[in-house]
């Protein structure tokens, strides 16, 4: 039926609107979304939510059951470790190192990925050819290998594993936006565009990106994925924060001896990785197919 109201103009959602729109009409990812934000918000307030300063040690508090326990103690919701450091505490500051640090290398990563797979796809002829078979022998490594050879180079603790993490992350996004980046080059509103006169700034700045932003999204999901189980694995054998830090790996790596005795030292770290790590893939997932339909 049309609309008979002359005077008052209607209002039309833009294609992004429509997009968040719909992603939030997706109930998992947006649970996921909301899992996200509070991670990011306890990453970002953890000296000033954590009940404790996570080196703070309780002599007489050693090995403390979670709370729920009978042999627990409410002031300690999570229990302690064999120093008498509070669980709960140590995983809120974790959360700045593990998820914090991936968020931020992954961004750096998507930065630095994104303008040189820009250049790798505009290009031609030999400069191409070079950027292809250095992206082939770089991916042929994996990348947690790849990490453990940057770190013994440069040497063990937190600073090199982040140089490590955001140099095996920057050729993934240089490879997937260079691939995307050539698919949408072969489309006949490419040539269209060209035969307009575009320059190829213009055609990849208004024609390409907009058109591959939701591959560029996923990428950056699976890439912090990747960093947060680069750190935490680099932090578990040892080689990036070191024992004692309440960086989840490391946290990990200092319950192994524990395991039988105290059991919560590794679950508890465990199911909150799983539990971040799923939330930030199913949001990428999210983000990707609500953005794919932005323009139905």
């Amino acid at each position: 039926m049309p609309h008979s109201d002359i005077y008052n103009e209607i209002d039309y959602p833009g294609p992004y609107k429509q997009a968040w729109n719909r992603f939030k009409q997706n109930h998992v990812s947006w649970v996921c979304f909301c899992i996200v934000v509070f991670f990011i918000i306890v990453a970002l307030l953890a000296p000033i939510i954590s009940p404790y300063s996570s080196d703070y040690q309780d002599t007489q508090s050693i090995l403390l059951p979670p709370s729920w326990q009978s042999a627990g103690d409410v002031y300690y919701l999570l229990g302690t470790d064999d120093l008498g450091r509070d669980v709960l505490s140590r995983l809120i500051h974790g959360a700045s190192l593990t998820f914090g640090i991936s968020l931020l290398v992954a961004f750096a990563a998507l930065l630095v990925g994104v303008a040189l797979g820009a250049l790798a796809g505009m290009s031609k002829g030999i400069r191409s050819s070079v950027f292809n078979h250095l992206l082939d022998a770089i991916l042929s490594i994996p990348s947690l290998l790849l990490a453990v050879v940057i770190v013994a180079i440069l040497g063990p603790g937190l600073d090199n594993t982040i140089w490590a993490v955001l140099l095996v992350l920057i050729p993934q996004f240089v490879h997937r936006t260079q691939i995307v980046i050539r698919e949408e080059l072969k489309k006949e509103y490419i040539t269209a565009v060209r035969l307009d006169g575009a320059t190829e700034f213009q055609i990849l700045k208004n024609s390409i990106f907009p058109n591959v932003i939701e591959s560029i999204i996923l990428q950056y999901s699976l890439a912090v994925s990747a960093a947060m189980l680069d750190i935490a694995a680099l932090g578990f054998l040892g080689l990036g924060a070191q024992h004692g830090s309440p960086e989840w790996g490391a946290m990990l790596a200092d319950s192994i001896d524990l395991i039988y005795r105290a059991s919560w030292l590794a679950i508890l770290p465990g199911i909150t990785m799983f539990l971040c790590l799923l939330s930030v893939n199913s949001v990428g997932h999210g983000l990707r197919n609500a953005l794919r339909h932005r323009s139905d």
